[in-house]
């Protein structure tokens, strides 16, 4: 798979040209989702002159995936990204470079296994061949280097009674107590005994580990920064660098951790810890909440330590605000207290005099400066979803940026707000594909509050085009102006409808009261938003048949999928149901992290107020609309059986529907062939119920 063929190589080495669109564009396919470029981080050398990225590419027949490393020089306007550190039939990724920006450092799996490597780098880039820096017993997931680069902290799946990074079984390294034989049994006596995709094996967690660097090389066995804690970090299944933090002298680390015990499936409590490396015995830092805290970040004058937290313990969806602690105190100061935002990532401007961050906002995910002196708040970025962020010493950034339209790519704010796009990996690939058109409308929802949407349509299409009505997951989420490499309106549009999403009483980027208004309601506000909104897309555009519609929605979309199915059960010819809860009574008994259902609906099942109130499967004797019904069999935040009672449900009802089961896939289609069949899958069921 690493071997690139010539065509996917020169599209690669030509990724800064602006295409010329040829004279016949297309709409966009399934394949073309599938197979798409992936742009990765990227990391700046500190000199400024070089970014570093990872970029994967998707074999269009076998559907195999490999990670390869480009470098791009910011110094010329006309520089195209080059492809370095490259070894046959293997995968390199996660690009940092060292303090003194002579050698990049990055995973691959050359070794056949996940070790670190590095490549020397002077004034015209690479120089020489990569060099193995690591030969460790176990993967590395991640790793990350000190600012004065004789550190490094790696993390991995570590027996917590090993002492280093890997131990034989013999010494009793794997720490599987889930297995106590002689047969294949796993016992368990506490939770959690499954996590999001896979069952546990105790003894085991994510542990950072600190090494010296000499000569390019790891040294020693390093030294297992976690003390005498017991939890993951970064915490699983989602965590990565963005919860471990260097002192900008590098003497110590901060992480967040949350503590594992029994009651680990019902708590958001990660609280951050320092520690020194030559005693690594960590200390909670001061400021600490009872809920979430999370994003350490130490300032690059070593003045300051920043981190998000949120208030309210068990609700993953808190608000996040930046918090601020001086180097000589131990009272925090809020920063952000009187923005009504969630911020998601943090970085450090190189002065040290503000924070640029990122949030959700009216269906955008830009970036914001906060100044520390006064918490004063200025966006800095338009349209689009924003990550990935890296401050430079001119005032300016890097970062990737999504849309509706394309995925990410790297691009660079001028401290003047110029913004100059960097790379344009997928450029030859979009200028084959139309183009669509983006519509947002707001309306009056549920309690005459004001609730957004937008309509996405193939650019230049003629006639009345079929609705496909689309309901994000979370139910704290947005379905907004960003790139998904799974439920992508593009792809959907490009099938001849016109798609639309709604940002229902639950969503993010309209204050936190909005986020926490679907707490206990689950079927109530977010339905009324869902029918307004229905209606005023139709008098926004009138373009739309609404006499054609299919209802989509996945995990609490696919929630609201079961419950459309008999409360709204005449509006829509079709639905499809992915991941979509069907019993909360189940659901309750049966998902991994507890404090989700627990949250959202007033408690464990037996003590919630109104149990029944919302729950579909009270209803389904009024089931009559086509269903197409979809799962992952490793699922385990919803598990797989929520969707095999719904198509029961259905078949018993001679209701006209269909089975999609992946055994390969969790709550999520990962996998290129996978996401073909899922999406060829869909649209035969849209189009056989919509067409006229």
């Amino acid at each position: 798979m690493k071997t690139l063929t010539k065509a996917s190589w020169l599209a690669l080495i030509t990724a800064s040209t602006i295409f010329t669109a040829p004279a016949f564009s297309r709409p966009m396919t399934a394949q073309d989702l599938a197979t798409m470029k992936r742009v990765g981080a990227p990391a700046v050398s500190p000199d400024e002159k070089w970014t570093a990225f990872g970029v994967t590419e998707t074999d269009p027949q076998s559907y195999e995936r490999s990670t390869a490393i480009y470098l791009l020089d910011l110094t010329k306007p006309s520089a195209v990204p080059v492809r370095i550190a490259d070894k046959p039939d293997a995968s390199e990724h996660s690009p940092a470079f060292s303090a003194d920006g002579t050698r990049l450092y990055y995973l691959s799996d050359a070794s056949k296994s996940e070790q670190l490597w590095h490549v020397a780098i002077n004034s015209e880039g690479q120089s020489g061949e990569p060099v193995q820096a690591s030969d460790l017993k176990a993967d590395i997931i991640g790793f990350k280097l000190s600012p004065t680069g004789g550190e490094i902290a790696i993390w991995g799946d570590i027996a917590k009674n090993c002492p280093t990074f890997g131990c034989d079984k013999t010494n009793g390294g794997d720490g599987n107590r889930a297995l106590p034989g002689p047969g294949t049994g796993r016992e368990y006596d506490e939770l959690f005994v499954r996590h999001w995709s896979s069952w546990e094996t105790p003894g085991i967690y994510s542990r950072i580990f600190a090494f010296d660097l000499k000569n390019g090389q790891l040294s020693g066995n390093g030294t297992a920064v976690d003390g005498d804690l017991l939890g993951d970090s970064p915490s699983k299944p989602f965590g990565g660098g963005e919860e471990i933090a260097w002192s900008a002298k590098g003497e110590g680390l901060a992480y967040a951790l949350r503590v594992a015990d029994r009651n680990e499936p019902k708590s958001t409590n990660l609280d951050i810890y320092g520690t020194s490396i030559t005693r690594a015995e960590p200390k909670p830092m001061p400021g600490n909440s009872k809920a979430t805290d999370n994003l350490p970040a130490f300032s690059p004058d070593n003045q300051w330590f920043a981190w998000a937290a949120m208030e309210r313990p068990g609700y993953e969806s808190d608000r996040m605000v930046v918090k601020l602690l001086s180097k000589n105190d131990n009272e925090p100061r809020v920063l952000t207290g009187d923005w009504d935002r969630s911020v998601s990532s943090i970085a450090w401007a190189a002065d040290s005099k503000a924070l640029i961050v990122t949030a959700q906002e009216i269906l955008d995910h830009p970036a914001f400066r906060v100044d520390i002196a006064d918490g004063k708040v200025t966006r800095l970025t338009e349209g689009g979803s924003v990550s990935n962020i890296t401050p430079l010493k001119d005032g300016s950034m890097i970062y990737t940026m999504s849309s509706l339209q394309s995925p990410p790519e790297i691009y660079r704010r001028a401290a003047n707000g110029t913004v100059t796009q960097l790379t344009n990996i997928n450029g030859e690939e979009l200028a084959e594909i139309d183009d669509v058109t983006v519509q947002r409308f707001n309306f009056k929802g549920a309690g005459g509050d004001q609730v957004w949407g937008q309509i996405i349509k193939p650019t230049g299409a003629t006639g009345k085009l079929p609705m496909a009505f689309l309901v994000h997951g979370g139910p704290q989420g947005s379905f907004g102006n960003g790139w998904s490499t799974r439920w992508n309106p593009k792809v959907m549009a490009a099938q001849g409808y016109a798609v639309v999403t709604v940002d229902f009483h639950g969503s993010t980027g309209y204050g936190q009261a909005f986020t926490d208004s679907i707490n206990q309601d689950w079927g109530g506000k977010p339905l009324e938003d869902l029918k307004l909104g229905y209606e005023a897309a139709l008098n926004t555009d009138d373009q739309i048949d609404g006499t054609r519609s299919c209802a989509l929605g996945a995990s609490y979309g696919g929630y609201m999928m079961n419950w459309i199915s008999s409360q709204w059960p005449d509006q829509f010819d079709c639905i499809i149901n992915h991941a979509g809860v069907f019993d909360l009574r189940s659901m309750a008994l049966s998902t991994e992290e507890l404090w989700f259902d627990q949250w959202d609906h007033g408690g464990p099942w037996t003590t919630r107020p109104n149990p029944e109130k919302w729950n579909p499967v009270n209803h389904i004797d009024k089931w009559k609309t086509p269903t197409l019904v979809i799962h992952g069999e490793k699922d385990f935040r919803i598990p797989y059986t929520q969707s095999l009672m719904a198509f029961t449900a259905l078949q018993e009802n001679n209701v006209p529907s269909k089975l999609l089961i992946f055994p390969d896939e969790n709550h999520w289609v990962l996998k290129g062939k996978n996401s073909i069949q899922w999406h060829n899958a869909v649209f035969d069921w849209m189009a056989k119920w919509t067409q006229e």
